[in-house]
């Protein structure tokens, strides 16, 4: 058997990570959408959506910042900015658009600035909204990723 390579093996760790904490993501989703959407949450139901939000954040920043980097590396591109990472992904289809990459990164900020907590509900109905495309797609980029390695 052949010698991994080390941006194979450095792939392989960003796709582990990837699969665990779309697992927690999954359970944070799933907690949330049976509390669903109001003005006034209890103690536990905010921890819930606290959460989530913070799995949400944590994947999409696995997926830019990690994951469609090693990818890149592992099919001998050169590094470049986060926009050409997100290029390479429409390329490869695993995203539709640049702009729908844009928009996970996005509200991926919004949870990481939101101060307000008079918010706070129109940014817990935005991460349940976009939580299951995010997850389709993190999805999508394991299969990928996980392809890419076999070869």
């Amino acid at each position: 058997m052949a010698r991994k390579t080390p941006s194979v093996e450095i792939l392989e760790g960003a796709l582990d990570q990837l699969q665990g904490s779309i697992s927690w993501l999954e359970r944070s989703y799933a907690q949330c959408v049976s509390i669903g959407i109001k003005e006034n949450y209890t103690a536990e139901e905010y921890d819930r959506y606290e959460n989530l939000t913070s799995r949400y954040a944590r994947v999409a920043d696995l997926i830019v910042h990690k994951v469609l980097r090693s990818i890149d590396v592992v099919e001998l591109m050169e590094p470049g900015s986060v926009i050409d990472t997100a290029n390479r992904a429409v390329a490869r289809g695993l995203v539709d658009s640049v702009e729908a990459l844009r928009g996970f990164k996005d509200l991926r900020n919004d949870i990481a600035h939101e101060y307000k907590t008079d918010e706070l509900a129109e940014l817990f109905s935005d991460v349940l909204q976009a939580t299951p495309k995010l997850l389709a797609l993190a999805r999508s980029i394991l299969d990928y990723g996980n392809e890419l390695i076999e070869k």
